[in-house]
């Protein structure tokens, strides 16, 4: 088999794969008049001696006796070896990189209630009473009606869990405190008040859509405040006040004053 080429181009196609699998060539082909061409990849020596206790003579047979040929110049040789560093470090096909982001938003809790102290001073003006001459004495000096007065605001809520409490400073209401001397039995100087308000927001802790909401001081509270918890939420919000009117016992003249706190507590 004739394997000099006369006339033509040899041409070597370089390879390079990378991957860690990939092998690098290392080949000894040999060819001669007589015997079979052979082809040795990565040639690998082994041990020829027989006796086990003397030391090893490593010998690669098929190498030895195609270079035994060569030097006899009966055959011919072609070697092709390849060598390139392997990857820095293994290699991976698929990467994934996460991007945690990260922020923060303060709890907060909001409600206008106008753009100074005067807007939240609520003034009935004169309590009506039964001033009249020919009022019967039963009825003198007590109240003509009940005192009422709302108040609305368009913003108010807070952003996490909450709670809403409405706590009047006395459970008497309205108190008289220039009241001096008079009979308890015919008179009082204190006007009982209720509080009620009212937004749209969500239960402690739950997911939903807004549905309304209430909470009421009443004017027989005892304690004078309630306390209604709530999830985050942002409505306008609408404050009743309603003091019925006293009857049959009279009022004792003077300044009646109380205060209603709103209290808006992120958790």
């Amino acid at each position: 088999m004739k394997k000099i080429l006369t006339g033509t181009v040899a041409a070597i196609a370089l390879v390079g794969v990378a991957s860690p699998a990939a092998a690098q060539t290392n080949t000894l082909h040999y060819a001669s008049p007589g015997p079979i061409p052979y082809t040795i990849t990565n040639p690998q020596p082994v041990n020829i001696n027989p006796i086990p206790w003397l030391p090893p003579v490593m010998v690669n047979v098929g190498e030895a006796a195609g270079e035994l040929g060569v030097l006899t110049q009966v055959g011919t040789r072609y070697t092709a070896t390849a060598s390139a560093p392997g990857n820095t470090e293994t290699a991976t096909p698929t990467v994934n990189v996460n991007f945690r982001l990260r922020g923060k938003v303060n709890k907060d809790c909001s409600f206008y209630s106008g753009n100074d102290a005067s807007a939240r001073v609520i003034d009935f003006g004169v309590i009506g009473i039964r001033t009249g001459n020919n009022e019967n004495v039963n009825d003198a000096f007590e109240m003509v009606g009940p005192a009422t007065a709302t108040v609305e605001t368009l913003t108010a809520g807070c952003n996490f869990n909450n709670e809403v409490s409405i706590t009047k400073d006395s459970p008497n209401g309205l108190v008289n405190q220039t009241a001096s001397g008079y009979d308890n039995l015919q008179f009082q100087n204190n006007i009982p008040y209720s509080v009620s308000a009212a937004w749209t927001g969500v239960a402690f802790g739950v997911v939903a859509n807004g549905t309304p909401q209430s909470l009421t001081v009443a004017s027989n509270d005892t304690d004078g405040t309630e306390t209604l918890p709530q999830g985050a939420w942002r409505s306008d919000m609408t404050i009743n006040f309603n003091a019925p009117a006293v009857n049959n016992i009279g009022l004792v003249a003077g300044n009646y004053t109380g205060t209603t706190t709103l209290t808006l507590k992120a958790l």
